[in-house]
């Protein structure tokens, strides 16, 4: 995008009633992200790199409120209505759905960009792909929906396994839609699914001990913000399990786990950062579109296709430390 065009998109947000602007007219940006701030600092710089690769660098020709729900997905509301108040220009929603979600049942007249590894389509993001309607557009990169991928590779490791432990969040709206279409691919396979919910620390002990007591031959983690930020912890219970585990993202690999099939979410957040707030500002929201990305990351994980809206075959690897 260019520099121009970016110029035109912030031009056009300061005349929206209520948008928050510095006495200099410096446009306030919204952050909101499910995870938290420590874990999921490499997203926040990658959305950084979008903006500065459109000109627009924080503090000089921007600024960007941030809020980080910590993984606890009932503060997204709170924050989300905190951003409000302060009255941000447009909100940027990462980090998980939840996020998304809370920032479209509370504003329909704020642009919301965002960044999503569901389908938003049946989440209730937004209506369709390519005409999302309302005040909202964004990309997805299909993370959640390669569950049944990650089942096949996992199979592919411990082909004796007849029981593969999902471990689930069951505060995150995605559990449900992940969960079945791992479920759905596990019968095809002729494979048990046996579903483990925890949603907080303390319940990290007792799922392990479930699947013990199962005799799982296997483990899925389940792609989600709160188990993203408490990686080294469950790392360290599926060793004590001494099953093969597969995680979402590479930054599980690179902490130990044994693998990892998904997608780069820095890369995905840092390529259509400052695509996704342009057009929610140049443009009628109803004619927004919303990007459909498939892939995953680079080095050794996976690799997110480069501008295309083409699916691309994403690579698995092993954690460097096995």
């Amino acid at each position: 995008m260019k520099r121009r065009q970016f110029i035109r998109l912030l031009g056009g947000a300061a005349a929206w009633p209520g948008r928050a602007f510095a006495q200099q007219g410096t446009p306030v940006i919204g952050f909101l992200s499910g995870a938290s701030s420590w874990e999921f600092a490499h997203a926040a710089d990658a959305f950084r790199r979008g903006l500065a690769d459109a000109g627009y660098v924080e503090g000089r020709d921007v600024l960007i409120e941030y809020r980080w729900a910590e993984g606890r997905y009932d503060r997204v509301s709170t924050l989300v209505g905190d951003l409000i108040r302060r009255g941000v220009a447009v909100i940027a929603a990462t980090g998980g759905v939840a996020s998304v979600l809370a920032a479209k049942a509370a504003t329909s007249s704020i642009p919301i960009v965002f960044a999503n590894g569901g389908d938003p389509v049946k989440l209730g993001v937004v209506e369709r792909l390519n005409r999302p309607g309302g005040n909202i557009t964004g990309a997805t990169f299909f993370n959640n929906a390669l569950g049944p991928k990650r089942l096949q590779v996992l199979r592919d490791v411990a082909p004796k396994a007849t029981t593969i432990a999902l471990l689930v969040n069951p505060g995150n709206p995605n559990t449900e839609f992940d969960a079945k279409e791992i479920e759905s691919a596990a019968r095809s396979l002729g494979l048990r699914i046996l579903r483990v919910n925890a949603g907080s620390e303390r319940e990290f002990d007792l799922a392990f001990a479930i699947m013990a007591e199962q005799g799982v031959g296997a483990l899925i983690v389940n792609a989600d913000a709160f188990f993203y930020a408490r990686r080294d912890q469950l790392i360290e219970l599926a060793t004590r399990l001494a099953v093969p585990a597969i995680y979402e993202l590479r930054e599980f690999a690179m902490v130990g786990g044994l693998m990892s099939y998904g997608a780069n979410i820095a890369e995905a957040l840092a390529r259509p950062a400052s695509m996704w707030v342009a057009s929610s500002a140049a443009k009628r929201p109803a004619t927004c579109r919303s990007s459909r990305r498939r892939g995953s990351s680079s080095s050794s994980i996976s690799r997110l296709p480069r501008h295309s809206a083409s699916p691309s075959r994403p690579r698995c690897s092993r954690s460097p430390t096995r």
